[in-house]
């Protein structure tokens, strides 16, 4: 999971504009002061980078980075994929 919360702390710094010395395992979505907007925008862009069917209806801003890291690693576990990006055939 260290190297997915690693890339999302990357993501929020470099796509958001995130003041790094405010991102933590703890700190939730809205104490980054990102807006409904920018919480599907983030859940969609993890989506397509790993491929991953997140569900972005469940974003919520009271999600912590740990949170949002943990959903994403646990697909990526289970070998889950986006439909036509497989890799298992």
């Amino acid at each position: 999971m260290d190297h997915v919360y690693d890339h999302l702390v990357t993501l929020l710094r470099d796509k958001f504009e995130v003041d790094p010395g405010r991102i933590g395992p703890d700190s939730t979505l809205d104490a980054l002061d990102l807006d409904s907007l920018a919480v599907v925008e983030l859940y969609v862009t993890l989506q397509e980078e790993w491929r991953v069917p997140l569900d972005d209806s469940a974003a919520s801003a009271d999600l912590t980075l740990t949170e949002v890291a943990r959903a994403v690693a646990a697909l990526l576990a289970t070998g889950e994929s986006a439909p036509g990006h497989g890799t298992s055939q």
